[in-house]
């Protein structure tokens, strides 16, 4: 791995590394803060995911998290959102492509080659942090937006390996919305049977559980109607007798505003799960 950044922030470093993955079959950068308590023992982990068009910089800038994970022992873990790169397939609009991974496995052309998010995250990133930093096998997914719908299917679909999950405003059912349906039909063909595999409302009303979820959702948010979906997150959860908090909180948009507002509440949160 190659180091390309380091600061010192809330008594901990926060870092940028690029390897070559063999998942994605081109260079990586994935952010990590390293908390003050790692000095003295290994600690848990938080993966983030972040959403469209972003990469690792958006989370370990904009949202402020490093002071909660100082607080509370936490690792945290940003990759970015895509493959990337020459020769790496792309699009030019802005919800497909380089930015836009939606953390699947594509199976359709030109996509397959690179983009397997999906087993990036679950397994390579995974097995290269654990080899690389003061960390136990112990970890937690959160995300926003299409990183939010990430953290979901990893989670349910893989609920022994996650000790929690947590959201801000995901795409709960990508299969029903212009986001994902555009998306999947690009990464994962036409048969739509196939998509059920990376859809949380889906996941969880064929039987798929984890211990608990959260999840905040802004009221002010241009996306909540259209392409978010809360609502069936809550039904599903419910129907199912799936434990779950879903808050709704007025006013707040689909900006990092919003995940700096609550994001100290969510890192308790995991912390807690991560220490039983």
């Amino acid at each position: 791995m190659q180091k390309v950044e380091e600061h010192w922030v809330c008594g901990g470093l926060q870092q940028v590394w690029r390897h070559d993955s063999h998942t994605l079959n081109c260079a990586m950068q994935f952010a990590v803060f390293v908390p003050p308590q790692a000095s003295q023992a290994p600690c848990p982990v938080l993966y983030w995911l972040s959403g469209l068009t972003c990469n690792e910089q958006n989370f370990i800038t904009k949202a402020g998290a490093q002071r909660y994970a100082a607080e509370h022992g936490v690792v945290l873990v940003a990759p970015d959102t895509s493959p990337r790169g020459e020769g790496v397939a792309d699009d030019a609009a802005w919800d497909l492509g380089q930015g836009a991974g939606f953390y699947l496995n594509a199976t359709e052309s030109p996509w397959k080659p690179h983009y397997q998010m999906y087993d990036y995250v679950l397994n390579e990133l995974h097995a290269l942090v654990l080899a690389s930093f003061p960390v136990v096998d112990k970890r937690s997914v959160s995300g926003h937006s299409m990183g939010g719908h990430g953290a979901l299917v990893l989670a349910l679909r893989n609920p022994h390996a996650f000790c929690s999950v947590s959201a801000f405003a995901p795409i709960v059912a990508p299969t029903q919305v212009p986001w994902g349906e555009k998306a999947f039909s690009a990464y994962l063909g036409e048969d739509r049977a196939a998509w059920q595999q990376y859809d949380a409302v889906a996941l969880i009303n064929s039987g798929h559980r984890v211990k608990d979820l959260l999840v905040d959702q802004g009221l002010g948010d241009n996306f909540y109607e259209e392409q978010l979906k809360t609502g069936l997150l809550k039904t599903a959860c419910e129907q199912q007798n799936l434990p779950h908090t879903i808050r709704l909180q007025g006013g707040y948009d689909h900006s990092y505003y919003f995940i700096a507002t609550f994001v100290g509440e969510h890192i308790a949160w995991h912390a807690k799960h991560l220490c039983q």
